[in-house]
């Protein structure tokens, strides 16, 4: 398991993770597909969770979620943690579970690294918090 500030932007469904889901946004169609966006947290980092069909009903705020061979890539030019068609989500507990809302990954510019164009590198922050979940009081 790798934290989340350890995730870097790729074209790989290789990331096994663990979080908690802070907040769900309202379901929305991608043609007939359902999707929505979800906040999930460690006690590293935040980032954009993106939920595909039944996935959007599985889960709710305050599950602890387990993420085997998820990626972390741009769709439709939102930067998110996905479990993709490779990976797999599943609720492994609820409520208990240390975690920090920044800094959200999602809001970070990333860019080709100078030293091996196959990785992304930090450049910028954009928000310290997600500007889709604004931060719990």
């Amino acid at each position: 398991m790798v934290p989340l500030e350890a995730i870097v932007p790729a074209a790989q469904n290789n990331i096994n993770t663990q979080f908690i889901l802070l907040e769900k946004g309202k379901i929305t169609w991608d043609g007939q597909n359902k999707m929505c966006l979800g906040l999930v947290a460690d006690k590293t980092a935040a980032v954009h969770l993106q939920l595909w069909g039944e996935e959007c009903e599985a889960f709710e705020a305050g599950d602890i979620i387990r993420m085997e061979n998820g990626i972390f890539s741009y769709n439709k030019n939102n930067l998110v943690l996905r479990a993709g068609r490779r990976g797999k989500v599943e609720k492994v507990g609820n409520f208990i579970m240390e975690f920090v809302e920044t800094p959200n990954l999602s809001e970070v510019k990333w860019v080709p690294d100078p030293n091996n164009s196959n990785k992304y590198v930090q450049h910028s922050v954009i928000s310290p918090h997600s500007r889709i979940f604004p931060p719990i009081p």
